[in-house]
């Protein structure tokens, strides 16, 4: 079995480690775009061609499935995708987990980039689940920049003005884009309130695995034995993880697979 991951960037590496704890026997394809990033400020048209330029790269190593582990080019990108690659390769996309989060009834925030904070797409999803639910949608000044060059002071700083802009009363937090799940328990510790009960963080990684291995056919099976192989492809050519990834315990935890070179 083997499963591919698409991003700009490092974001994808909270995704790979959730397949990596469903299934450690699956050979992975990490598909970068080192050429284009960031992805955000582009345009949606020049945004789906950088996207699937990626993703035929890594269809090009005959993946069972390939995850779009980015909630920006899952937004723009998704249906052109699909209709170029499936049904031979099933492409599942990353949506933030609103509908979990708005389940617990409690007022939560949507922490998000800029410039998805209070895109149609963000406030439909929040129209669809949220049901009277309040709901604050953070913007995250420079904060996906920061977890991506694994930049410490910048992150902390991020994450503390992003922090600053959530009420005191929120108990769920979504994480609206991937790379903030790498740095998901510092955000924990900038929003839990003394006295309130544990904060609740919703992020997408591990149903995205999930649901890539429902795709396939596939169930889980962690205790299978870890024998696979890592491609690395960076705007299609083959390499190595960039080094800000080895920062991040998800990226540590590809050092034991085997790179194909």
């Amino acid at each position: 079995m083997k499963i591919a991951l698409m991003d700009s960037g490092i974001g994808l590496l909270a995704a790979t480690a959730a397949v990596r704890r469903l299934r450690p026997d699956a050979d992975i394809v990490l598909s970068f775009d080192p050429d284009g990033m960031p992805w955000g400020p582009r345009t949606p048209e020049d945004l789906t061609e950088r996207a699937l330029a990626v993703a035929e790269a890594a269809a090009a190593h005959r993946p069972d499935a390939l995850i779009i582990a980015c909630n920006t080019a899952t937004v723009h990108a998704l249906p052109t995708l699909r209709a170029r690659l499936e049904p031979d390769l099933p492409v599942i996309g990353t949506v933030p987990a609103v509908k979990p989060a708005a389940a617990s009834g409690g007022p939560f925030a949507i922490w998000a980039t800029p410039a998805t904070t209070g895109s149609p797409y963000q406030r439909s999803l929040i129209a669809e689940f949220a049901d009277g639910v309040p709901v604050t949608e953070v913007p995250c000044f420079g904060l996906a920049e920061a977890v991506e060059h694994a930049d410490e002071s910048a992150i902390d700083a991020a994450v503390a003005a992003a922090a600053a802009l959530t009420p005191d009363d929120v108990t769920t937090v979504v994480l609206g884009c991937t790379h903030y799940e790498l740095v998901a328990e510092r955000i924990r510790t900038a929003v839990q309130r003394p006295g309130s009960p544990p904060l609740v963080l919703h992020g997408s990684a591990g149903a995205v695995a999930a649901q890539a291995l429902r795709r396939i056919g596939e169930q889980p099976a962690p205790e299978a034995a870890a024998a696979s192989t890592l491609v690395v492809l960076l705007s299609g050519r083959e390499g190595t993880l960039p080094e800000p990834a080895l920062a991040y315990a998800e990226g540590r935890l590809l050092r034991a697979v085997s790179t194909v070179r």
